[in-house]
């Protein structure tokens, strides 16, 4: 029983994880002003025939704030690469001095910073909404049990506690994300 016990508990706690590792990487992908190599990281290209990710064609770095810069490692690709950022529709214009391309990156406007808060609000709820539906899985789990009345409900105290934990945590990603937004 005590077994069946820590395998609710911690199948709770490996899913409510795993909605944080969500909410990272799309809040990751949430262009917050400055240039970032990781605002690529959706950007196919062909590359003899394959889909390739940008990264394993060409190295991809960030001179200073405003500037993303792509050395590809053989020079023969760069029109294959302006074509999968061009395909990826990030709403960059790739330039190319025959050597690597450079993508200038504009600043943000008011009502784009507000629709990207908006974006990255919209994605902590759906993570939390993941958070609230593991812990009425594992409390449903927890009704089955074969234990006293007394017991289910420590263990439900315990997975509340697990879930306002999780809950703590997205609402301060959020938070980071939203200021790193709104910050000219």
């Amino acid at each position: 029983m005590e077994d069946e016990i820590k395998f609710i508990i911690d199948s709770a706690k490996e899913a409510m994880g795993q909605s944080l590792g969500r909410l990272e990487k799309q809040l990751a992908n949430i262009r917050a002003g400055k240039a970032s190599p990781s605002m690529l990281n959706g950007v196919m290209v062909d590359y003899y025939g394959s889909q390739t990710p940008l990264n394993q064609v060409a190295n991809v770095s960030t001179p200073d704030g405003m500037t993303i810069t792509i050395q590809p490692w053989e020079k023969a690709m760069i029109p294959e690469i302006e074509k999968g950022i061009h395909m990826a529709n990030l709403g960059f214009n790739p330039m190319n001095n025959g050597e690597s391309v450079i993508i200038n990156v504009p600043p943000l406007t008011e009502e784009r910073r507000r629709e990207l808060a908006k974006q990255a609000k919209s994605e902590a709820e759906d993570a939390k909404v993941g958070i609230r539906n593991e812990r009425k899985s594992a409390n449903n789990e927890i009704k089955g049990l074969d234990v006293s009345d007394d017991m289910k409900s420590n263990l439900e105290i315990d997975v509340q506690e697990l879930t306002d934990a999780h809950i703590k945590k997205i609402d301060e990603m959020y938070a980071k994300k939203e200021s790193e937004i709104m910050t000219v």
